[in-house]
């Protein structure tokens, strides 16, 4: 009975669901990746600009939950399976023969921003710069009192007198900022396909958190060699990117070290030319005590000789 019921539920699925299924069924077994990315809050504009732009990387299908867990009841084997648990509405498909990583990568870059709507969480500070603005006054100040932003009027406009945060990152938008923000042109937020999670077909792994911010990836990869190499020339780790640091670590210090000896040998001399004058000074009284005892002497001598040759005259 149970298979009579499911032979007639299969018989009342209309021809274009079918087909809908076979058509994902085959993509999922032709290409590399697929990625499930919402499309919350994404207008219809920028997602049909978003698919122009991929057209040549990826194919992208918006479905209803029931026709994807249908097109993956039809593979037979694989991880796949798990795919289910994170599906829900408001997400779209994307398949491609390139990796996940690499697709999510393409999807980072192709955000472009858009204006805040009321109850979207933001995932960066949203700032109101000062400076004058196009705003006249009116009903405006009132909106620019309820969030604490200072203000003057100059020449009939609004100038922001302070720079100010109106929300934090992971807080909501208000009513009052998001038409604020709309009155001054503000755009933001950044809007594309965000991805969920992926499923890589030659690894047979789902992926989730597949988020690549390319810069901010590359800005990591700087921090961390730049540590690392510090680290290696600290504990004399030689390789070819070390060696002409340490090379120039060794002679830093062996100037300072030679400094560190002059120094050294500078204070012996001095210590040495010192003792020496010290010896002269004490040597000086003794030389003139000599000296004059010599010059007596020698008068002496003379005298007697001056008196001799006087006798001998007479």
């Amino acid at each position: 009975m149970k298979e009579k019921n499911e032979k007639v539920r299969e018989k009342e699925v209309p021809e274009k669901k079918k087909k809908e299924v076979e058509e994902l069924a085959d993509l999922i077994k032709k290409n590399n990746s697929i990625v499930i990315v919402s499309i919350k809050n994404l207008p219809t504009s920028q997602f049909q600009l978003i698919k122009k732009k991929l057209k040549d990387k990826a194919i992208i299908r918006v479905v209803k939950k029931n026709i994807i867990n249908r097109a993956i009841d039809k593979i037979e084997k694989g991880t796949i399976k798990n795919f289910k648990k994170y599906l829900d509405e408001s997400q779209a498909l994307i398949f491609s023969k390139l990796t996940p990583f690499e697709l999510s990568a393409i999807l980072a870059k192709n955000k472009t921003k858009a204006r805040a709507k009321a109850g979207q969480v933001v995932e960066e500070d949203i700032v109101i710069e000062s400076g004058p603005t196009e705003l006249t006054p009116g009903p405006v100040i009132s909106e620019l009192g309820g969030l604490g932003i200072k203000f003057v009027i100059k020449d009939g406009k609004i100038e922001i007198k302070e720079r100010k945060v109106i929300i934090k990152t992971g807080e909501q938008v208000g009513e009052e900022a998001a038409s604020i923000m709309s009155k001054l042109d503000m755009k933001p937020i950044s809007v594309g396909l965000e991805p969920i999670v992926a499923y890589d077909s030659e690894e047979d792994k789902i992926y989730e958190d597949i988020k690549v911010d390319e810069e901010k990836a590359v800005e990591e990869l700087r921090s961390a060699a730049g540590k690392a190499l510090a680290l290696a020339v600290k504990i004399g780790y030689v390789c070819k990117e070390t060696i002409s640091f340490i090379l120039r670590k060794a002679s830093g210090e062996e100037k300072k070290l030679e400094q560190i000896v002059k120094k050294a040998v500078g204070w012996k001399d001095k210590d040495k030319g010192k003792s020496e004058k010290e010896s002269k000074e004490e040597k000086k009284p003794e030389e003139e005590t000599d000296k004059k005892l010599k010059k007596d002497k020698e008068n002496t001598q003379q005298t007697k000789q001056e008196n001799k040759s006087e006798q001998e005259e007479k």
